[in-house]
């Protein structure tokens, strides 16, 4: 955990049904000084919407230059997913590209803002990597009501995100575009 960082703890009750998925979680989030709680929040999504066995938040959080925000690794330790949390530069989405056998990245500002950047820069295999976006007034609602204990409620159906935080409810779509 980064010096100064806050603690954050989330019991979520995750069901994307569009996956198959349903977990309880207990996840403890280190939120660096400089990480707003939207990007803690599009972070905790992001983990969530990504879930599988051997995932994990990279260890710098928001400070972290060698790791992207959410991470996969299978058994021997081999990154088989990045995920981006943010408005990443073309250099990480490109590293994280050749490392990985899969890539997204998720915001929570203007997709067009994040994609404009990106526009004919390097990026291995731009095509194949999805940019998930989600409403910025459903994520900075729901910063509003993180805690340092929070109890949340994820659920994922027909690419529609339902959001239940600290006994507040929260809608948004998510919205996919690609980088290339």
């Amino acid at each position: 955990m980064a010096i100064g960082a806050t603690l954050h703890t989330f019991a979520v009750q995750l069901s994307d049904v569009d996956r198959g998925v349903y977990q309880e979680l207990d996840l403890r989030l280190a939120r660096h000084p400089s990480e707003t709680a939207e990007f803690l929040i599009t972070r905790l999504l992001a983990y969530c919407l990504e879930y599988e066995e051997g995932i994990t938040f990279s260890d710098g959080g928001v400070s972290s230059t060698d790791e992207p925000a959410v991470l996969v690794r299978d058994l021997t330790g081999r990154i088989t997913a990045w995920i981006e949390v943010g408005a990443p530069d073309a250099e990480r989405v490109h590293r994280g590209s050749k490392l990985a056998g899969r890539v997204a990245v998720y915001t929570h500002r203007d997709p067009a803002k994040v994609l404009a950047p990106l526009a004919g820069k390097r990026i291995h295999r731009a095509e194949t990597i999805p940019l998930y976006s989600l409403d910025r007034a459903f994520v900075t609602a729901a910063s509003e009501v993180v805690e340092r204990r929070n109890s949340a409620t994820v659920s994922v159906m027909e690419r529609q995100l339902y959001l239940e935080l600290n006994g507040t409810d929260f809608a948004s779509a998510i919205d996919e575009n690609r980088l290339a």
